[in-house]
This record gives C-alpha cells, structure tokens and sequence, in this order.
C-alpha cells in the first residue's frame, strides 16, 4: 500500500490541533567527536530566547523515519539516515503558553528523542528556527540557566546534581 503524501497543517489548522490534542515531534541530541551537545538557540515559542535541542514535528501522514530524516535536513542542513540514529525514548514537553500567543492554551509535546554522533562540521546550519548554534559540554550544558529545562531533561544522570 501507498503512503500518502505528508501533510503540513495552515496555521489556523495547527492552532486548532494543538490547542485541543499533544503533538507528536522529533528531538535530536547531536553530538560531536568531543562528546560535546550542539544547542540552537530558540527563535520561536514556546522556547524562545533558550538554548535548545534541535527537532520538530512531525506531519500528518508522515513516516518516523521520513519525518526524521526531513528533521534532520531542516535543522542541520545534512542527511541522516534514521538507522544511525540511537532510539533514547519517549518525553513530554507541557508548555504553559503557545506560539499563536492569541488565545490562552498550553501546549503538548510528545517527543521521540534520538541521538546521533557527527563527525562532518556543519558549516551552514539554518537559522529558520534558531538565530545561532554553539556546542556544549554536558557540564556547562548543566550550568546554564539559558539551557531549556526539557533540554536538560536528556542529560539527567549529568545533570543530577544540579538543579533542572
């Protein structure tokens, strides 16, 4: 059977969804040679103004694998092929606020997290999402008060001793 083509919600549409159900996206730890984090920092709510994974959501009618690897592209600027990367589990992200901003609703992610080991540099990473990129070490990523406490989240035995 033929899959059916993705789907990218208008805007209004988008709203009505994730005001009234969770949304199912795709978060990617990307790691260097030196075990170091790369971070985006937020351009857009619910994050905006934190350093954050990168990732996205995916579409209506559109494959795991399709939409990570349509992640991959967007958010990096590079193919990945889904089968390189390490399944880390399932998260929940609960926003108080959405990125409508015109009607009060939270906002619900389910999250799919995967991580992949890099070893190319990335030199024209995309700024749609994120106005710039920096790589960080799990003990600074820790640190940081401008890191996403969902973006902690994944570094949690790192981050243990510190408050989240």
């Amino acid at each position: 059977m033929r899959d059916k083509k993705a789907i990218k919600l208008n805007h209004n549409d988008f709203v009505e969804v994730a005001k009234n159900a969770p949304l199912v996206s795709i978060d990617l730890i990307v790691k260097n040679n030196h075990n170091q984090v790369l971070l985006g920092l937020r351009k857009n709510k619910p994050a905006k103004n934190y350093w954050f994974v990168l990732g996205g959501r995916i579409l209506k009618n559109e494959r795991i694998t399709d939409a990570f690897e349509r992640i991959a592209d967007n958010e990096l600027g590079i193919n990945l092929a889904y089968k390189d990367a390490e399944f880390l589990g399932v998260f929940e992200h609960l926003y108080p606020k959405n990125l409508a901003q015109k009607q009060e609703f939270g906002i619900h992610y389910v999250v799919l997290a995967y991580q992949v080991k890099l070893t190319q540099t990335l030199p024209n990473l995309p700024k749609t999402q994120h106005s710039r990129y920096q790589w960080f070490n799990k003990q600074s990523l820790c640190k940081d008060k401008k890191v996403h406490p969902y973006t902690k989240v994944y570094f949690k035995n790192d981050c243990k001793n510190r408050k989240l």
